[in-house]
């Protein structure tokens, strides 16, 4: 590739529009020549089974990791909220990009809200974050695992296997189909996961000039409140097994994060949850919030929902 530099992306086509993103940025603000490495990964190709039972959110990075490992890619841009919480000796986040909408969206063909859904209709979703707070306000409904890419889901509500389905509304936003939204989830009754929303860029540690100008395209705010989010499920061992939601909102230079814990054995069981604030203006405060809030969760009886 005759490139200065070379992102490592997955072939979907959001994890592709992400990358193009990021690659016509650096190319806007320092001149770079920038070409892309598309890839599977594993979390691609496993579609029968739960991202809790296969390996969690990792399979979707390993793949691009050995690429930086092997020279063979500089950099690799990720949905933020599939990066594990702590990643392999030698890799770091150079930057986290501006978040989309973060919140949840409520997709179907036929009805308007989640209170419209009738008695025991079938809601598609394989987050089991996502399953323990559509439980918390609807206990009747059926939730059914839905794997694959976003035309993927898409294409199983329109052949009719579900009444609803439920998705991040970035992604459908960034691929031009927010009019398949029929409404977002305010975040105090769907908390987000972690991240969602933003994008991080990943690089070996050894990097140096390259993390050094990366770090310049890092969006201030966003990278504060996701390692916030992020602390919490780093305290509480959060990966996709775990029905972990945690969410900053800025109110000036004062973060409001707002978390919630279900419990995995039991979806039906009440959640805790847990709201703190502080002023945050940098990451050592961002984490302490993080803190916070696991400790406050810790308090609620977290470990007894967490089965460790």
């Amino acid at each position: 590739m005759n490139a200065d530099t070379i992102i490592a992306t997955r072939e979907s086509r959001l994890a592709l529009w992400q990358a193009e993103h990021v690659r016509d940025a650096l190319t806007a603000r320092f001149g770079l020549r920038v070409e892309l490495l598309g890839m599977t990964t594993r979390g691609d190709q496993i579609l029968d089974r739960s991202l809790s039972k296969v390996g969690g959110k990792g399979l979707f990075v390993k793949e691009l990791e050995t690429a930086l490992e092997e020279g063979r890619a500089h950099l690799a841009v990720h949905s933020l909220k599939d990066v594990p919480m702590d990643l392999p000796e030698g890799f770091v986040l150079a930057a986290v990009w501006e978040r989309e909408d973060p919140r949840d969206a409520f997709v179907s063909n036929r009805y308007a809200s989640l209170a419209e859904l009738p008695q025991g209709a079938v809601v598609g979703t394989s987050s089991l974050r996502r399953v323990a707070q559509l439980l918390a306000q609807r206990p009747d409904l059926r939730i059914e695992p839905l794997r694959g890419n976003l035309d993927t889901r898409l294409r199983k509500l329109d052949e009719g296997g579900y009444d609803a389905i439920v998705l991040a509304a970035a992604g459908l936003k960034r691929l031009g189909l927010a009019s398949r939204v029929r409404g977002c989830f305010e975040i105090d009754s769907m908390i987000p996961a972690a991240g969602q929303g933003a994008l991080g860029i990943e690089v070996r540690a050894d990097a140096q000039a390259l993390r050094a100008t990366l770090a310049q395209t890092s969006h201030a705010p966003t990278l504060l409140a996701t390692a916030a989010e992020r602390a919490v499920s780093r305290g509480l061992g959060g990966s996709c097994s775990v029905p972990l939601a945690a969410h900053g909102v800025w109110q000036g230079s004062v973060l409001q994060l707002h978390t919630a814990l279900g419990d995995a054995e039991a979806p039906t069981r009440p959640l805790l949850r847990a709201s703190v604030a502080a002023p945050v203006a940098d990451e050592a405060a961002a984490l302490a919030l993080g803190a916070e809030a696991v400790a406050r969760l810790t308090a609620a009886g977290a470990r007894d929902y967490l089965h460790t």
